[in-house]
């Protein structure tokens, strides 16, 4: 694991394309999560192999700033999203180091709370909890039920409840919560 460099953008772009199956949404955002105004800078660690090709990237993971709206004051918070890991290299504890360290960085740095959007079983054996439990309220009504979810880091005070605020960014790219036939195929399934 290490920090992302300017030379390794286009395979982390490749990574997502592959991950997701989509050439442009999720590359997108993260080129544009590199360069949005927002109240952290941007932290975003690359997983690699040594193959014949050298130092080949096979992960990406992105913590992006965004801000959660307390009562007592906006907090400085970081939203991990994307994740990915090129297909051949999943279910191979990549994706699990690359939130572990994501976590580790975002806690030396004395950031309260990690957000993210995804599968309560995978993110919840890896240090996040269901945020609405917890008194978080959701950015939008299109979270599916449990994938709100947050880690509360060291630097996280009681007090540090409210609405999580995402940067324009993933509003621009369509990437908060479900639309379309995904959220119909949840609500078909019975929410979940």
């Amino acid at each position: 694991m290490r920090l992302e460099q300017e030379h390794d953008h286009a395979a982390v772009r490749e990574v997502h394309a592959r991950a997701f199956g989509h050439p442009d949404r999720v590359p997108g955002l993260v080129d544009d999560l590199r360069t949005a105004r927002a109240p952290l800078p941007p932290l975003s660690l690359v997983a690699t192999v040594d193959d014949s090709e050298g130092d080949r990237v096979v992960g990406h993971v992105m913590l992006s700033g965004c801000r959660l709206d307390a009562p007592e004051r906006l907090v400085a918070v970081y939203a991990l999203s994307p994740l990915g890991v090129l297909p051949e290299f999943q279910r191979s504890g990549i994706g699990t180091a690359l939130i572990g360290h994501a976590l580790s960085a975002a806690d030396a740095q004395g950031i309260p709370l990690v957000f993210l959007e995804g599968a309560p079983g995978y993110y919840g054996a890896r240090g996040f909890n269901d945020a609405e439990r917890l008194g978080f309220r959701p950015p939008t009504l299109r979270y599916p039920p449990g994938a709100y979810q947050v880690a509360r880091l060291s630097a996280y005070e009681d007090w540090m409840h409210g609405t999580l605020v995402y940067s324009d960014v993933f509003w621009a790219h369509d990437c908060v919560g479900l639309r379309g036939e995904r959220l119909r195929a949840l609500q078909r399934a019975g929410g979940r």
